[in-house]
């Protein structure tokens, strides 16, 4: 729990505006209560480990996550990759090499077709 409660500290100071933590089901309620109670907007996904994914942040960055709309990160197009890795704070050479991959890997599928 010491990274969930640096990554909430990280926020507050203004270095990230979105983060992204999976933690177990027992978890839930401990951080479901601490970004309440900060007023810190979230969204969970569970996987299908019995894990969950929490996006919190600001809350303009939990819009696009809910607009996104994916509870599966290997379901996101290589846009929504590209623009949730943008999001949290990737190195933006690294994520635009990523998409680029992604996008040939596309490319090569519907070329086979």
């Amino acid at each position: 729990m010491q990274v969930f409660i640096h990554h909430i500290y990280e926020l507050e100071k203004g270095i990230r505006n979105l983060i992204l933590h999976t933690v177990s089901k027992e978890m839930i309620p401990f951080v479901e209560e601490r970004l309440s109670s900060k007023k810190i907007s979230y969204k969970l996904y569970k996987l299908p480990n019995g894990r969950f994914n929490v996006f919190f942040g600001e809350h303009s960055c939990i819009q696009v996550i809910e607009k996104i709309n994916k509870s599966n990160l290997s379901d996101y197009s290589a846009e929504e990759d590209f623009i949730l890795g943008i999001m949290l704070g990737y190195d933006r050479k690294k994520q635009c090499d990523r998409f680029i991959q992604f996008k040939e890997k596309e490319e090569k599928k519907i070329k086979v077709s």
